[in-house]
Parts: C-alpha cells; sequence; structure tokens
C-alpha cells in the first residue's frame, strides 16, 4: 500500500535500539493497522465502552472542574494544521527530543517513519487525535525523558518481532483516554470520568501526564503479555481497564498517587 490514509504499518525489530528503514507499508497479513486503521475501526471496541450502571449518569462539577473541563474540550476541537508555523514549530521540536543527534531533512520526509509514522508525512496521522495527540507526546519527550526514549527505541524488555510503531501508537493513546474519560461531554458521564476531573481542577497538565502514565503502562502490559501486533487492541483493551481501575482506588489524591505512575521513574 501507499502512505495514504488507511495504509498499514509494521514496526519489525531486528536488534535493540531504532533500526533505521525498520517501517514498511504492507498490504500483507503481517501488518499492524496504522493509526486511520485503529481509529477508525480497531479501536472502537476499546473506547465505546460504558458501564450500563453509568449510562443514564451525569456528575455535577464545580465552577473549577468546569473551567478545567471547557479548557481541555477546547484543547483537543483544535485539529493539527500543517500550515499553521506553532504546529510546524511543534513538530520539529518533537523530532529533537526524539532524535537529538540527527538533523531533519523536512516536515516531510522519510526520517518520520523511524519514529513510527505510518508515512513521511506525520500530518495523516494527527487525523484521529488532532493537535493535542503531538502535545502530549511533546509532554512526554520534555518531562519523562528516559522513559520517552527507552518506549521510542524499544530498550527494554524481550521485545516482539513485529513491535507497535510508537508515533501511531502515541495517537491512539491519545484517542482512548479522551473516549475513556468522556471528555467531549458536557458534564462527564460515568465515575471514572468524573474522578478526573478532581485531578484535572487542581493540576491543569493532569490529561497529559495521565497520558505518560497510560503509555508506560500499555508497554508494561505489550510485554507482560508478549504481544504482537495483531494483539495490540487487546493490550490497549488492558490498559484502559488497568487505570480506570487505579483511578477508581480510594487511596488516589492525586495522579503521582496511581501505582502505574511509578513506571515512569524505571
Amino acid at each position: 500500500m501507499d502512505d495514504r490514509e488507511g495504509s498499514f504499518v509494521a514496526v519489525r525489530r531486528i536488534s535493540q535500539g531504532l533500526e533505521r528503514g525498520s517501517v514498511y507499508n504492507s498490504s500483507s497479513a503481517e501488518a499492524v493497522p496504522g493509526s486511520a486503521a485503529w481509529l477508525g475501526r480497531g479501536l472502537s471496541c476499546v473506547c465505546a465502552q460504558r458501564r450500563d450502571s453509568d449510562a443514564n449518569s451525569t456528575f455535577d462539577l464545580t465552577p473549577a472542574q468546569e473551567e478545567s473541563l471547557q479548557s481541555l474540550q477546547n484543547r483537543i476541537d483544535v485539529a493539527y494544521d500543517s500550515t499553521i508555523p506553532l504546529h510546524q514549530e511543534a513538530l520539529r521540536d518533537l523530532w529533537k527530543l526524539a532524535f537529538p543527534e540527527e538533523e531533519l531533512h523536512g516536515l516531510i520526509s522519510e526520517q518520520w517513519k523511524e519514529m513510527g509514522w505510518q508515512g513521511k508525512d506525520p500530518s495523516t496521522d494527527f487525523r484521529g487525535g488532532g493537535f493535542i495527540s503531538l502535545e502530549n507526546l511533546l509532554y512526554f519527550a520534555r518531562n519523562f525523558q528516559k522513559s520517552f526514549q527507552d518506549l521510542l527505541r524499544k530498550q527494554v524488555g524481550d521485545r516482539s518481532v513485529w513491535e507497535y510503531p510508537f508515533a501511531v501508537a502515541g495517537v491512539n493513546l491519545t484517542f482512548m483516554l479522551i473516549q475513556m474519560l468522556d471528555l467531549e461531554a458536557v458534564k462527564p458521564r460515568t465515575i471514572v470520568g468524573a474522578t478526573f476531573l478532581k485531578f484535572l481542577s487542581e493540576n491543569e497538565s493532569a490529561f497529559d501526564l495521565l497520558y505518560c502514565i497510560a503509555f508506560k503502562l500499555m508497554d508494561q502490559q505489550w510485554l507482560s503479555m508478549r504481544a504482537s501486533y495483531m494483539e495490540f487492541n487487546t493490550v490497549m483493551k488492558s490498559t484502559r481497564r488497568q487505570l480506570e481501575r487505579e483511578l477508581m482506588l480510594e487511596d488516589i489524591m492525586h495522579l503521582e498517587d496511581l501505582p502505574s505512575y511509578a513506571l515512569l521513574n524505571q
């Protein structure tokens, strides 16, 4: 297949570290769905889950929580636009943080496949997650550099021969969290969503922080399940369930109290 939306991408792990030319477009069965495919089909079974007991519920918010939710929703509504200089610069910054030793030749370049984008133009992969998915990756790279690099270069654990593509997985995680927390609703309709807004009203970076936790947790689940490309959605479902359980623990006062937060310091 070509690099257009809906193509498939697979990352073959040959040795420790990121391998040049390790991302392939393929029409064979040995392919990992890229972001367009995952967001359009694969993640629908992961994200459209709601407990029957929550289906007809809404939760009242404090003024501070309403303000925080609106601010986050405004971020979610921003689409990535490759013509906006701010968005272009953010993408360049992501490259510098990911590969400080390598000069980027352009915003459209085969080099982007090294990070785990479907093709040479990352902007096509942001359609599912919007600009916030790029902001999430930048926050991860700036605040948890070691963890970011470990996941990018697949440096930890006994890895699969066929690995998930890092950047595309990141976009899918943003999308999954938005759905899990019911962030596009006027008011949260799940206990998990309402609980998260308490953290958000105290920390405007709570969504970005939870994203980092989710990425590390997803990778841990991937390794513990000895997963390969065909099991990515199973790993995502397991990651979501674990996050929901941790957010519901009674003694969690801040996101830093989540058991999975410790993974970021490993």
